[in-house]
């Protein structure tokens, strides 16, 4: 019986889950970061909690004997990417990366890409605007720099400490999110801009359709580095490889 480690955090992680736990001739562990207060309920056992970087990742492959690696993580998880790759590389553990695809501009869209958070606050300029953050917490206080503008804040877990600027509204939901509901939702708060991820897939992509539908700009974060492995666009893929991944040599080290 093979130990597979899925790195979760992301729906595929969880519908992949769900592909192999029924499975007889394998052992399924998912790993959550912990990050959100209440996740989604899981149909494998779930260890939550971060590894301890590099070596404490290696530490746990051994120790749990996990034959096979699959990080499931964000796309924009950078840093635990790189650390389920080096770990998977020191202990000879073969892993696999799924990973969506990102989105692409289409006719009717008006994208401003920019690398990074700091990119997006910049991009909004000096002139008040309406404001919709689909960006996940984490990175919300960095808009506190631009009080001008109207936000209006969506994540999955509250925004705590609420953003130090004049005017904010907030959001506490959990995706998929239909494109007729965000028309709804950015028509109703008057949003002439969206800041957004291009995380990829199809759960958060409706709101991406619905500011081009209503031709609002979307500033755009790109997708960081990752590193260069194994990947498998869909769940489909990744569940065809893992059933022809061969054996791991005795002497991976674990």
């Amino acid at each position: 019986m093979r130990h597979i480690l899925i790195l979760g955090g992301t729906s595929e992680a969880r519908q992949l889950a769900g592909r192999l736990a029924d499975r007889r001739d394998l052992k399924v562990t998912l790993s959550l970061a912990g990050r959100t207060a209440h996740p989604a309920a899981q149909p494998v056992p779930v260890r939550v909690g971060g590894f301890g970087g590099i070596d404490g990742l290696a530490a746990y492959l051994a120790n749990q004997h996990i034959d096979v690696l699959v990080d499931a993580t964000h796309p924009y998880a950078a840093t635990m990417a790189a650390h389920a790759a080096e770990a998977a590389a020191r202990m000879k553990v073969p892993i696999v990366a799924l990973r969506r695809k990102a989105w692409t501009a289409i006719a009717g869209d008006n994208w401003m890409e920019v690398a990074d958070i700091g990119g997006a606050v910049v991009a909004l300029g000096a002139s008040p605007r309406r404001v919709f953050l689909a960006i996940g917490r984490k990175e919300v206080g960095a808009f506190a720099t631009a009080p001008q503008h109207d936000y209006l804040i969506r994540s999955v877990d509250p925004v705590e400490p609420p953003l130090d600027v004049p005017r904010a509204a907030y959001i506490v939901a959990r995706g998929p999110f239909s494109e007729d509901d965000e028309r709804a939702l950015l028509g109703q708060h008057r949003i002439d801009v969206v800041v957004a991820k291009n995380s990829g897939g199809k759960a958060t992509k409706g709101k991406i359709a619905a500011a081009r539908a209503l031709g609002i700009k979307v500033v755009m974060l790109r997708r960081p580095a990752l590193p260069d492995v194994l990947t498998a666009d869909t769940v489909q893929d990744a569940v065809a490889w893992l059933d022809h991944v061969p054996a791991p040599p005795p002497d991976r080290g674990v």
